[in-house]
């Protein structure tokens, strides 16, 4: 059979639009039929009170555990989360703790490859950690690429 196939004839664009439309709404991810196996709150509506409220939400990160949890440990600050994580902004409540904000000035980027970056310094003399004498240079600032 040399018929060429019409993705428009087999998938109905209406039924995609519904589903995506539902999806966005509501914040149930899933099969619309099946609720029960359906991902609640997976998008939010944005917060557009004020300027600051929006860049606020966008910077928003949610611990996905129940909300009437007792256990302390998720809802404290990890050694790990200095300077990513605000320590001052979190809302009360039960969410206190479950909710962060990325601090003022964390930027999340994609990543990128290491190689071009230790190229670059290796071509401009840089001491690899490793062979790195402190007695030899005291005041020599380290640089640490990707860790």
């Amino acid at each position: 059979s040399n018929r060429e196939f019409n993705l428009t004839l087999g998938v109905k664009s209406t039924t995609l639009t519904n589903g995506l439309k539902y999806s966005l709404a509501t914040g149930n991810w899933g099969d619309q039929k099946k609720a029960a196996s359906s991902k609640a709150g997976v998008s939010q509506v944005l917060n557009r009170y004020t300027f600051a409220s929006t860049l606020s939400h966008l910077r928003r990160t949610n611990t996905p555990i129940g909300r009437d949890g007792k256990i302390a440990k998720p809802r404290q600050l990890h050694n790990t989360h200095w300077g990513l994580v605000c320590p001052a902004e979190t809302p009360e409540g039960q969410a206190c703790g479950l909710v962060k904000n990325l601090a003022l000035m964390c930027c999340v980027t994609v990543g990128s490859p290491s190689e071009p970056i230790i190229d670059f310094m290796v071509q401009r003399n840089m001491e690899i950690l490793e062979e790195y004498e402190p007695l030899r240079s005291p005041n020599a600032t380290k640089v640490f690429v990707n860790g």
